[in-house]
C-alpha cells in the first residue's frame, strides 16, 4: 500500500491500567532448620485479630478497611430513599427493595433499567456503587455520593457519554474487574478468558486487608502455634514482611502497585526487588504531568514522589502516615516538623500569619487538585514554588492557586523581595525547555542524563523525550543508558529507539535482551520485532525467542482492556500472523467501537490478506467517525494508490495536508506524485516540509538528491547527499549518488 514498501504505518499503542497491579509480597527470615517449607495460603484478617489486636482497630478506621464491602444499611452511604438526580440528560433514581440497594439508570441499549447494587467502593470524599453484568463483569456506576456534601453527583460532569461509549459506565473503561479490582481486594486474581471474553475474578479478602501488605499469613500462624516458635527456632517463611521496619526501598515496594500509575506486565508476578520486573510505572512526561514535573493528571504518588528531595534523603511512607490507619502521624504542619526545624513553621518564611491556609506546609510544597469530581489530592513532589518559571513558562505555581487574581510576575516578584533573585538549581529548568522537542530541547535533556543527581525517575522522562528532540547523536546517547543502573532509565532508553533505523542500534541490542529486569527484555524483543529484519533476528538466537516470549506474555495478559486488544493484534501484525491479529482488532473494536487507530490497522491486515475492499471500507468507516485525522487520509492515499485510482491519492494527501499533518511521510509521498507529474518546484516545496519535520530521513534526502539531478543541479543535490553520509555512512544503497557526486 506504499509506494516503497505496501505498508502502512503500525500504530503502537501503550496501556496504562489505572489502579491496578498486585501487592508486592516477599517473605523474609532466615531458616535454622532443614524442614521443607510448606505452602503459604491467605487466611483472612480475622486470624490476626487475637494477637494483633491494637492493629487490627487502627486498620478498620482506615480507607483500605472501607475499599469494597458488601452494600449493607451500615456501608452505604448515599441516600437510596427513592430519590432521583437528573446530570447530563440521564434521570437516575435510586431506592430499596427487599432489604437491597437499587438504582434506574441508563443501559447499555440507552433505555432506562433497574440494576441491583452489590458492593461499596470506597467511602470518602465520594462512594461509587459497583453492578454485577453477565460473563463475570462488575462495572461502577457513573453515579456517585459525596461523602462530604451528602450529595449525589456525576463523575466527567458535563460530558454526554453515549451508552455504546467506551466511557459509558457498562462499558470497558468502567469495568471493575480490569480497572479497579486489584487494588480494592486482598490476592485478586483477574483470571480473564480472551477466547470467551469473561472473567472468573477470584480474592482472598473483599477488601484490602492485613495479608496485601503483609503477604500470606497461613505459615506464620502455624509457625506461631507451633513448636518451633516455643523454642526459639527460625523458619523461613514464617514471619511476615514488616514494611514499616524495612528499608524505604522495600517499603515504597509494598505501597507501590496501588499508589502508581502503571500498566502490569503479567499476570505471573516475580516478586523481586526490580519493580519493573512486574509493572512498568508512569514517568513525569508531558502526557499526564506539567512540563515540570506537578502532576496534571491521576498519577497516585509514586512517580511524584521519586522526582522528591524526600525520597532522595530516604524518606519513607511510614515517616509520615500511620500504616494501619493512613491518617497522618501528626496533623497539620506538625508532620514536617517533625524533622523540620521549627523555624520554617514561622512568618519569617511563610510570610503567612501561622495557622491560616498560607503557612501551611502542604499548601505551598504540595500543591493539589481535584480528582474523580470532589477528591483532593496533594502533589508528592515536595516542591519550592517557582512562579518565576511560570512567568517564563507557563507551569502552574502553589502562590497562584491561592492568590488567583494575581499574576505569576506579582508572586515572582514577591519571592525576590523575600529571599532575594536567586534560586538554586532545580531539574525543572531543563526538563521543561526539554520537553518542548525544539531546537534547544537536546542540550537541556542531556544534561539531565548526565548529571547524577537528576532523579532517575527525571532521568527516564528525558531519555524519552530525547527519543522525538530534534539533534545529532541522540540514538547514541540512548544507547549508552543501556548500563544505566536503574531499569526506568534502560527500559525507556530501548522504546526510544523505535524512533531510529535499526542500522544505529540493532549491534548494541543484545545485552538488553537478557537484561536482569523483564520490563526491559520485553522491550528489547519488542523493538527487533517491529524492525522486520530476518538476519538481526538470527544472530540474536535464543536470547530474542525467550524475549519474544515474555512479550507474549505481556500482550496477551492486556487482552480485555481494549487498548490491550489492539496492542495484540499490533504483535501478531508484526508476526505475519494475520488471522490472529484481524481477530483482536475486531474484539478491541467491540470493546470500544470510537477506536480508530486499530481500524487503521485493521485495515493493513485486510490489505495485507488481499482483500482491499474491506480495507477501503475499514478506512472510510475510521473518516466518517474521525475526519480531522490526517493519518486516515494519508492511508487512504497508500490504499487507493495500490487500487491505481490517482485522483483520490491525490485527494486524500491534500486532505491529510490540510489537516496539518505532523507525519513526515504525507509530504514526502505527495512530493512524490508531484515529482512523477514532473512539478518539481511545488515537489521540492513538499519534500521540505518533509524534512522539517524529520531532518535525517534517508527517504527524504535522496528523494531531494534525485530532485534536483533531474533538474541537472548537482549543487543542490550534494547538500542532501552529505546528510545521508553523516548519518548512514555505510549504506550501499547511497554509494552511487556519492560516487557520482564526487563524495566517495
Amino acid at each position: 500500500m506504499s509506494w516503497r514498501n505496501k505498508k502502512l504505518i503500525l500504530v503502537f499503542c501503550v496501556i496504562i491500567l489505572f489502579f491496578s497491579g498486585s501487592l508486592v509480597l516477599v517473605r523474609c527470615g532466615q531458616s535454622t532448620s532443614n524442614r521443607k517449607e510448606a505452602v503459604n495460603e491467605y487466611v483472612g484478617d480475622q486470624a490476626c485479630i487475637s494477637c494483633h489486636k491494637a492493629e487490627y482497630g487502627q486498620w478498620q478506621l482506615s480507607d483500605h478497611y472501607k475499599a469494597m464491602q458488601p452494600a449493607t444499611d451500615s456501608t452505604v452511604l448515599g441516600d437510596f430513599n427513592n430519590v432521583t438526580y437528573t446530570a447530563d440528560g440521564i434521570t437516575s433514581r435510586f431506592f430499596k427493595k427487599g432489604g437491597k440497594f437499587f438504582i434506574n439508570t441508563q443501559g447499555p441499549d440507552g433505555q432506562n433499567h433497574d440494576y441491583e447494587i452489590k458492593y461499596t467502593f470506597g467511602y470518602y470524599p465520594l462512594q461509587q456503587y459497583l453492578v454485577a453484568f453477565d460473563r463475570g463483569r462488575m462495572q461502577a456506576t457513573r453515579q456517585s455520593w459525596n461523602s462530604k456534601d451528602k450529595k449525589w453527583f456525576q463523575q466527567y460532569a458535563g460530558q454526554k457519554i453515549a451508552a455504546t461509549d467506551w466511557l459509558h459506565w457498562t462499558g470497558n473503561g468502567q469495568n471493575w474487574n480490569t480497572m479497579c479490582a486489584e487494588c480494592h481486594s486482598t490476592n485478586l486474581k483477574k483470571n480473564y478468558n480472551s477466547e470467551t471474553d469473561t472473567y472468573n475474578t477470584t480474592f482472598s479478602v473483599l477488601t484490602v486487608s492485613c495479608e496485601a501488605c503483609h503477604g500470606p499469613a497461613k505459615s506464620h500462624i502455624d509457625y506461631v502455634n507451633g513448636s518451633d516458635y516455643k523454642n526459639g527456632n527460625h523458619i523461613a517463611g514464617s514471619y511476615l514482611r514488616a514494611p514499616k521496619n524495612s528499608t524505604q526501598l522495600a517499603q515504597i515496594q509494598t505501597c507501590f502497585p496501588c499508589h502508581a500509575r502503571k500498566s502490569n506486565i503479567s499476570a505471573d508476578l516475580k516478586n523481586s526487588n526490580e519493580i519493573l520486573d512486574d509493572y512498568i510505572p508512569d514517568i513525569p512526561t508531558t502526557e499526564h504531568f506539567y512540563a515540570d514535573g506537578q502532576a496534571n493528571d491521576e498519577d497516585y504518588t509514586y512517580t511524584s514522589f521519586l522526582q522528591s528531595k524526600m525520597y532522595n534523603r530516604g524518606v519513607k511512607c511510614s515517616n509520615c502516615h500511620n500504616p494501619h490507619t493512613g491518617k497522618l502521624l501528626v496533623a497539620g504542619n506538625g508532620v514536617c516538623l517533625q524533622c523540620h526545624d521549627k523555624k520554617y513553621d514561622a512568618p519569617s518564611h511563610t510570610f503567612h500569619t501561622i495557622n491560616t491556609d498560607g503557612a501551611a506546609c502542604k499548601n505551598c510544597h504540595m500543591p493539589g487538585k481535584y480528582y474523580m469530581g470532589n477528591d483532593w489530592r496533594n502533589d508528592h513532589t515536595f516542591r519550592v514554588p517557582r512562579p518565576d518559571l511560570s512567568v517564563t513558562y507557563g507551569t502552574p505555581n502553589a502562590c497562584n492557586n491561592c492568590h488567583t487574581n494575581k499574576s505569576a510576575q506579582w508572586a515572582s516578584d514577591a519571592v525576590v523581595k523575600w529571599f532575594g533573585p536567586t534560586r538554586p538549581h532545580h531539574f525543572s529548568e531543563d526538563l521543561i525547555p526539554g520537553s518542548k522537542l525544539d531546537a534547544g530541547s537536546q542540550a537541556h535533556l542531556m544534561r539531565l542524563i548526565q548529571d547524577t543527581a537528576t532523579p532517575s525517575i527525571v532521568q527516564a522522562a528525558a531519555v524519552q523525550y530525547l527519543s522525538n528532540a530534534p539533534g545529532d547523536n541522540n540514538a547514541t546517547a540512548l544507547i549508552q543508558e543501556f548500563s544505566n543502573k536503574d531499569a526506568q532509565v534502560r527500559y525507556r532508553a530501548v522504546t526510544g529507539l523505535s524512533s531510529f533505523s535499526p542500522g544505529l542500534w540493532k549491534d548494541a541490542i543484545q545485552p538488553m535482551l537478557v537484561d536482569k529486569v523483564r520490563a526491559v527484555r520485553i522491550a528489547a524483543a519488542n523493538l527487533v520485532l517491529s524492525a522486520n529484519d530476518r538476519e538481526l533476528i538470527a544472530g540474536l538466537g535464543t536470547a530474542y525467542t525467550n524475549a519474544l516470549q515474555e512479550l507474549e506474555a505481556n500482550v496477551l495478559y492486556q487482552t480485555d482492556f481494549s487498548a490491550g486488544d489492539v496492542i495484540a493484534a499490533d504483535y501478531y501484525l508484526k508476526l505475519k500472523n494475520y488471522d490472529k491479529a484481524e481477530s483482536f482488532y475486531l474484539k478491541g473494536l467491540q470493546k470500544d467501537d470510537q477506536m480508530n487507530y486499530a481500524r487503521l490497522n485493521l485495515s493493513t491486515v485486510y490489505n495485507l490478506k488481499g482483500n482491499n475492499q474491506a480495507a477501503l471500507q475499514t478506512l472510510l468507516d475510521a473518516a466518517r467517525i474521525d475526519p480531522k485525522n490526517d493519518r486516515i487520509y494519508f492511508n487512504l492515499a497508500l490504499l487507493y494508490n495500490e487500487l491505481q485510482q490517482p485522483d483520490n491519492v491525490e485527494k486524500s494527501l491534500q486532505k491529510a495536508i490540510s489537516l496539518k499533518s505532523a507525519n513526515p511521510r504525507v509530504y514526502y509521498n505527495y512530493g512524490i506524485l508531484l515529482q512523477q507529474k514532473k512539478q518539481y518546484t511545488p515537489a521540492e516545496q513538499q519534500y521540505k516540509k518533509a524534512l522539517e519535520l524529520a531532518p535525517a530521513d534517508a527517504d527524504i534526502n535522496y528523494a531531494l538528491c534525485v530532485l534536483y539531478l533531474q533538474q541537472n543541479n548537482p549543487a543542490a543535490a550534494r547538500s542532501y547527499a552529505q546528510t545521508l553520509k553523516k548519518y548512514y555512512p555505510g549504506d550501499q544503497r547511497f554509494f552511487q549518488l556519492w560516487q557520482q557526486l564526487g563524495l566517495l
